[in-house]
């Protein structure tokens, strides 16, 4: 075999086990998070409307949902948070968009 043909060869061999030059894998890790833990909120509640499953807040920022702090109305994932909290009471708590509609999916009392 010639040289020009063998030096080919070895080049072939160590691309294939080399991969791309540089590259690297855009597939998140099994052991990373999917995403990132959304932070909680913090606000007050302005209003608890039981027989329309509703919470006015007044609230800080809500990053996930890319929104500045405001009072507005929030329907609630689970009905027992409206029993959670009272008028006046400090919470800290997640909102998500589900089905087009702001919801709170997450709620805690705070002191």
């Amino acid at each position: 075999m010639s040289n020009a043909r063998l030096a080919f060869l070895a080049l072939a061999a160590a691309l294939s086990f080399a991969g791309p030059a540089g590259a690297q894998s855009t597939q998140p890790s099994a052991e990373a998070p999917a995403a990132a833990a959304t932070e909680l909120a913090e606000g007050e509640i302005r209003k608890i409307d039981k027989d329309n499953r509703k919470l006015t807040i007044r609230h800080g920022p809500l990053k996930n949902l890319d929104m500045p702090g405001m009072t507005m109305v929030f329907g609630v994932k689970d009905d027992a948070m409206l029993d959670k909290v009272e008028v006046g009471s400090k919470v800290r708590f997640e909102a998500e968009k589900i089905d087009g509609r702001i919801v709170v999916t997450k709620l805690e009392a705070t002191r």
